[in-house]
């Protein structure tokens, strides 16, 4: 029987390697953050969010900063937006508008819209986030800036979702918490590889002298994950842990639209760097392996040692999550983490394998 013992050993010791790897890197003592406040340009590109951005910029307006402006990209919307933006502009003077009414055939509309609002930036330093997000306090900026030391081009923010009850919201704060954990991990332990647009800076100069989004605008997405995962390097990148650096995002409410944003984001994975890759698929295929390796070994009449593999797990992803939620200042539902952990992979699989042969995937236009 070492046959099926064995395979279920060699899983559980990248699993555990894995939690040990992440759980270091939310122990360890936080870089020393900068004193210095460079001026800020946050840009936020939106269609048809309306009601979204009447929630958004008044949350942006009273950031405690001393300087910085919003460059609202208006792309395409067909609803209030454009009028209820100018408006705005006059309102406060740190608004800028940039309208959009046609987008080239050759080129995604996010891409576009998000290229446009960096070239009316009048700052170095972009901020960038979405219109259905809410910073979680109005020292967001000033937490981002810290990271903004001289040698850095990229700083990575976390931005989970809002909890709104129901196991479809469980299970989307879940996959955030994972992706975000995964992320400023490895991040944290030199190997930068993504970040997500809802919470995320860098230089407008980096984006002009790697020509911005050229190399990516035959992909449906990756305006952030595959910019960052181009640009970003153990020396240039900094990661954003502050729990008032959190910027929240508003989750999706059916499973249909939950599953074509993820089918969207794991599409773009497909453009990572080779060994980026090659170290996701190790984490995610020993996750993927473990559970048909436990009920193996279920079946070949051994008890207590698949147990033991599952509690062990379990404890150590227990202590993982609880570490990365308390250093971001975040609660989640510990006690069901076991539950979720047993899922995720199944989730993993099925969008997985939609995202590896979905071809057509719009933005919201």
């Amino acid at each position: 029987m070492l046959y099926i013992a064995i395979p279920l050993l060699f899983v559980l010791t990248i699993r555990l390697f894995f939690h040990v790897y992440f759980s270091a890197a939310f122990l360890r003592k936080a870089k020393k953050a900068e004193t210095t406040q460079p001026p800020l340009s946050i840009i936020v590109c939106a269609h048809d969010e309306y009601h979204n951005l009447t929630q958004l910029l008044p949350l942006l307006l009273e950031q405690d900063y001393p300087n910085f402006e919003i460059v609202l990209v208006n792309d395409r919307s067909n609803d209030e937006t454009y009028d209820w933006l100018l408006k705005q502009a006059e309102l406060h003077p740190q608004v800028k508008v940039v309208q959009i009414n046609h987008t080239p055939a050759h080129i995604n509309g996010k891409k576009y819209g998000l290229t446009l609002g960096i070239r009316a930036a009048a700052n170095e330093w972009l901020v960038f986030t979405d219109a259905d997000c809410r910073p979680t306090s109005k020292n967001w900026l000033a937490s981002m800036a810290k990271e903004m030391n001289a040698d850095t081009s990229i700083v990575v923010g976390i931005s989970p979702y809002q909890k709104t009850g129901g196991f479809l919201n469980l299970f989307i704060r879940y996959e955030a918490l994972i992706t975000a954990l995964r992320y400023t991990g490895f991040a944290s332990n030199g190997m930068p590889y993504m970040g997500v647009g809802r919470n995320l800076a860098y230089r407008k100069s980096l984006f002009m002298e790697t020509k911005g989004f050229t190399h990516i605008l035959g992909v449906i997405g990756g305006d952030d994950d595959l910019f960052v995962n181009t640009n970003a390097t153990a020396q240039n990148t900094r990661v954003c842990m502050h729990p008032e650096s959190l910027v929240y995002s508003v989750p999706a409410t059916s499973t249909r639209s939950f599953l074509h944003q993820k089918i969207r984001h794991l599409a773009a994975g497909k453009k990572y760097k080779k060994a980026h890759r090659f170290v996701l698929g190790i984490d995610i295929a020993s996750w993927l392996l473990f559970y048909p390796a436990i009920i193996a070994c279920f079946f070949a009449t051994w008890f207590v040692w698949p147990a033991l593999a599952v509690l062990l797990a379990w404890a150590t992803a227990l202590i993982s999550v609880h570490l990365a939620t308390k250093r971001w200042g975040q609660r989640f539902e510990i006690w069901a983490v076991p539950m979720l952990d047993f899922l995720y992979p199944i989730y993993y699989l099925t969008t997985g394998a939609a995202a590896l042969v979905t071809k057509k995937i719009k933005w919201k236009n």
